[in-house]
């Protein structure tokens, strides 16, 4: 009787260790089953993550360049805005240089002719190289290849050669026609537009300009010594003093400077 409980307890055991074993394999094989698909899920999870900050990262990146575009943009905006009111400016810089043009076209033609007046009607002094500069300048004024700038500077250049003849002392040689048509080679002197008086190349016979006549008279010779030395000063021989010479016909006393 005890031997069959003896032996029946054995296949129990038996049978309850083999069972457990069992249980055992299946639990482990469970355990390692976990363990591969967290492994697995881990690894889904740990690859998501650098997905996602990959990702992330990328975003930031357009939002900066999106942020580059945007300020670009914004500058080239400014930039054809400025240039639109350049090219404004310029058209208006076009249009007032245009209406400038338009005004000093005539005005120069105005002052040619009023130099033209005053040659003529003035003492002759340079008569001929005068006339010769005023027709130059009427020429001039349909040459294309002369700039209005350059035509306009010569003009003035010329109203300042006409301006120094009222002020300077000076001589020079030319022809003289007289009262009777005669024509001679003299010497002539202005000191400035006061007094105009020839002097004969030899030095013997002296005339002066008759503004109100408009003809060169004869002058006494006894005032050939003051002429003399009027020449002699315009010369630099000997150094200013007063002088007295014929104006218009009639003797003032004259400083020379």
């Amino acid at each position: 009787m005890n031997f069959i409980k003896t032996s029946l307890a054995i296949v129990i055991l038996s049978v309850t260790t083999g069972a457990n074993a069992s249980n055992l394999d299946n639990a482990r094989s469970i355990e390692n089953k976990t363990n591969t698909v967290s492994a697995v899920s881990q690894n889904k999870i740990d690859k998501s993550a650098d997905s996602v900050l990959a990702m992330k990262a990328s975003i930031e990146q357009l939002q900066e360049e999106v942020k580059n575009l945007t300020v670009y943009h914004d500058h080239l905006v400014r930039l054809v805005q400025n240039q639109a009111q350049e090219v404004t400016s310029i058209d208006q810089q076009i249009a007032d240089i245009k209406q400038t043009r338009q005004g000093v076209v005539p005005l120069m033609y105005q002052m040619i002719d009023g130099l033209k007046t005053i040659v003529e009607n003035d003492k002759p002094i340079k008569h001929q190289a005068r006339l010769v500069r005023v027709n130059k300048l009427e020429a001039m004024m349909s040459q294309a290849d002369i700039s209005d700038a350059e035509k306009f500077r010569r003009i003035l250049e010329a109203y300042q050669i006409e301006m120094d003849y009222g002020t300077k002392l000076a001589v020079y040689q030319a022809k003289i026609t007289l009262a009777d048509n005669k024509i001679l080679e003299v010497n002539v002197l202005h000191l400035g537009r006061i007094a105009l008086v020839a002097r004969s190349l030899n030095g013997s016979h002296y005339w002066s300009w008759n503004t109100a006549a408009k003809q060169w008279q004869a002058v006494d010779a006894s005032e050939g010594a003051n002429i003399d030395k009027a020449f002699a000063i315009a010369d630099n021989q000997v150094a200013p003093s007063l002088i007295t010479l014929p104006v218009s016909g009639s003797p003032t006393n004259v400083e020379s400077k």
